[in-house]
C-alpha cells in the first residue's frame, strides 16, 4: 500500500485546502468557513445503513451542534446525483461534497486500507476531522464506527 494512505492528521496541524461539488454541482470550498468550527466526515457510500445512520445522526444533531458553534459537511466519493437523491431521500440539511477522485479523503488520512467482509480493501476509512475558526485540526478520529458516533463526538467537544 501506499505510504501515503496512511498519513493521518492531527490535533495542531494545517488541514488541507479543498473545494468540491456539493449535490447540487455548486462548488463549496472548506474556506467558505473561515471563521467557524467544522466538523468534516468522510463516509464511504452514500444510502448504505452505516452511513444513512451517521448522517441522519449529523442531520438529528444539527441544532445543537450549531448552537454551540460548527458546521457539518460530509464528504464520499459519490457523484453530486448520488449525494441530491440521498439528500432528499433522508432530509439531510447540511452540505454533502463529492470527492470522486478521493483526492481530499487522502489528503485528510480518510483514504486507506480497510477490512470489509473478510477481505482487506483500499476506499474510504470512516473518519472525522474537527476544525478550528483558523482551519487548524482540533480533533481527528479514524476508523470510527457510525452508530454512536456523534453522540460520542458531541460528549468529546462538549456540546
Amino acid at each position: 500500500m501506499n505510504p501515503q494512505l496512511t498519513t493521518k492528521l492531527q490535533p495542531g496541524m494545517q488541514a488541507p485546502e479543498f473545494t468540491l461539488p456539493d449535490a447540487a454541482g455548486r462548488q463549496v470550498s472548506v474556506a467558505d468557513y473561515r471563521g467557524k468550527n467544522v466538523i468534516v466526515y468522510f463516509y464511504p457510500k452514500a444510502a448504505t445503513p452505516g452511513c444513512t445512520t451517521e448522517a441522519c445522526d449529523f442531520r438529528d444533531n444539527l441544532a445543537s451542534l450549531k448552537a454551540s458553534g460548527y458546521e457539518v459537511l460530509g464528504i464520499s466519493p459519490d457523484a453530486p446525483q448520488s449525494l441530491k437523491d440521498f439528500t432528499g431521500d433522508f432530509t439531510l440539511t447540511f452540505p454533502l461534497l463529492s470527492d470522486e477522485d478521493h483526492s481530499v479523503a487522502l489528503a485528510y488520512g480518510a483514504w486507506g486500507e480497510k477490512l470489509v467482509d473478510g477481505q482487506i480493501e483500499e476506499g474510504i476509512v470512516r473518519s472525522t476531522v474537527v476544525l478550528d475558526p483558523d482551519g487548524a485540526v482540533t480533533l481527528a478520529k479514524y476508523h470510527i464506527t457510525a452508530k454512536g458516533h456523534v453522540a460520542a463526538l458531541k460528549a468529546e467537544l462538549g456540546v
